[in-house]
């Protein structure tokens, strides 16, 4: 693997999306910088060029908020946090390089999850909403309609969850916290949203609780599921990893990983030869090989480390590795291209961070 360091970009941030769009330039939208202030700017970056360019920007500051790519090429921004909880979402048009207010949710939220489902609809669920109370609720956003709908609501509250959409359509969420510090509850469970009926159904459970952890679909249709902590926090950060198997409903260890690994929400990359990187929560990098359950590190170095960063793949098959925060919670501008050989396979699905720094 080799490590190029890129151009900065304009503005430091941490907790924000990361969205590849069609063209194959990278849409960074929001977040928070230094003294933890929600941004409402946005920039893109160009791989043609390598350098971040100024693009318009959204009607309201926005972190810990979701980005998801629609079908005509548009990108979806949803809720987030700047010190309200917002319902608010918008559209971000590639051709004109304008935001431009979309409908809004039936419930205001942050540290959500959204995705994009195979009928063109996107499902919103969970997170934090107003009076600080946790959401078992989620939602669907009609593109073409432009207006949200309420939907089934999960078995129960989830913040710092992960969602991923399987290969029959369903979507398996996992893991998650309610509740704050001392009244913290963090989940083992697992459920399943079914895209034709819009209810969610209780699956296996993990072999260990977990929140701001990630999830990666794997090319066989298991899921991969690795770090998270505990409800220490950061102290409680997990080494241990699992594979989820939908054919059979069950959880089962997949090992270890050489860092513990936390607040690396949608970092983890499956590559061409079905291997998954793994990157963020720590200041190493490391492949996990499912065929023979084996991690490896890697030696280059990946710089000190960094929660709620983003990797984006590029066109090109390498990848964008940007922002996130370090030590005293101090966002930062820094970027890096990643280029592995063989190149990571086209994976489309985002995943956005979850909820910062709680």
């Amino acid at each position: 693997m080799m490590i190029i360091a890129m151009p900065q970009m304009h503005k430091d941030r941490a907790a924000h999306t990361a969205t590849r769009l069609s063209n194959g330039t990278v849409l960074f939208v929001g977040g928070f910088t230094n003294g933890e202030q929600a941004l409402n700017s946005a920039e893109i970056f160009d791989p043609e060029t390598n350098s971040f360019l100024p693009t318009g920007a959204m009607s309201v500051t926005r972190q810990s908020h979701t980005a998801t790519l629609l079908p005509d090429g548009k990108v979806l921004i949803a809720g987030g946090f700047n010190g309200d909880y917002l319902k608010s979402t918008e559209v971000y048009d590639p051709a004109t390089g304008l935001f431009t207010p979309s409908g809004e949710m039936k419930i205001a939220r942050s540290g959500h999850i959204a995705i994009m489902l195979n009928n063109g609809k996107v499902l919103i669920a969970g997170g934090t909403g107003e009076g600080w109370t946790f959401l078992e609720s989620a939602e669907l956003y009609d593109p073409e309609a432009g207006a949200f709908s309420l939907t089934g609501s999960m078995t129960v509250p989830r913040e710092s969850h992960t969602a991923t959409l399987l290969p029959n359509g369903n979507v398996l969420i996992t893991g998650g916290h309610q509740g704050r510090r001392t009244n913290i509850v963090i989940y083992d469970s697992a459920e399943l949203y079914d895209s034709v009926t819009g209810i969610f159904s209780e699956t296996g459970k993990m072999t260990a609780k977990r929140q701001k952890h990630d999830a990666t679909l794997l090319v066989d249709g298991r899921v991969f599921v690795s770090g998270g902590s505990d409800e220490r926090d950061s102290e409680g950060a997990y080494r241990s990893t699992e594979i989820y198997d939908p054919n059979f409903a069950t959880f089962t260890s997949a090992g270890e990983m050489y860092a513990a690994r936390y607040k690396h929400t949608g970092t983890s990359l499956l590559l061409k030869n079905g291997q998954i990187f793994l990157i963020g929560g720590a200041n190493t990098a490391e492949v996990f090989d499912p065929q023979r359950g084996k991690f490896s590190k890697i030696t280059e170095s990946v710089g000190a480390t960094r929660l709620f960063a983003t990797t984006t793949l590029l066109l090109d098959g390498s990848v964008l590795y940007a922002g996130g925060y370090g030590a005293n919670i101090t966002s930062n501008t820094t970027t890096w291209i990643l280029k592995f050989a063989p190149a990571p396979a086209p994976v489309t699905q985002t995943v956005s961070p979850q909820d910062n720094k709680q």
